[in-house]
């Protein structure tokens, strides 16, 4: 049963505790979203309007754009919403599901680990350059990442625990 589909009543603290981090990552890519909406409208507004094109709205867009997909993947992670062929494994005899299931787990827990790690490591490279028109840390754009991956990672070990338990 995926994590959506039980109430709040039917999950242990940890599942709890996992499903209100997918939902912050979830509220924060939302956020973002409704943000670049309002800046873009902003951007033409300057351009067509005012003939004076507000050049941090660019800077600005592509941060949040990096936010809110590697947020909303993370969040695709707990909720088994991600891009994934599942339906071939489903379409196989019983006998290769579980381990195709969990060579699948496999693959996303490793995924969730190297991202988390290449994303803190590009984090601090950049983190002491500064963003131009916004002079705000370069790193603020890599951010997303190790976060997604280590959210990933830790989404993807509860899976494997409730798999291996019977609980999946």
């Amino acid at each position: 049963m995926l994590p959506q589909d039980k109430s709040k009543a039917e999950m242990g603290p940890v599942e709890r505790a996992l499903d209100l981090l997918a939902g912050i990552c979830v509220t924060v890519a939302g956020v973002g979203l409704v943000t670049l909406i309002v800046i873009f409208g902003w951007l033409v507004w300057g351009r067509y309007v005012m003939n004076d094109t507000p050049t941090w709205v660019e800077q600005l867009a592509l941060i949040l754009v990096v936010w809110i997909t590697f947020l909303g993947a993370a969040a695709g992670v707990w909720t088994q919403s991600h891009l994934s062929i599942d339906f071939v494994r489903e379409m196989m005899p019983p006998a290769l599901r579980v381990p195709l299931h969990w060579l699948a787990l496999a693959g996303m827990l490793v995924f969730g680990v190297v991202l988390a790690w290449q994303g803190a490591v590009l984090a601090e490279s950049l983190w002491p350059r500064r963003v131009p028109m916004l002079g705000i840390t370069e790193g603020i754009r890599a951010l997303p990442m190790a976060i997604c991956g280590a959210l990933t990672a830790v989404f993807t070990l509860y899976q494997a625990v409730a798999l291996a338990t019977g609980r999946d």
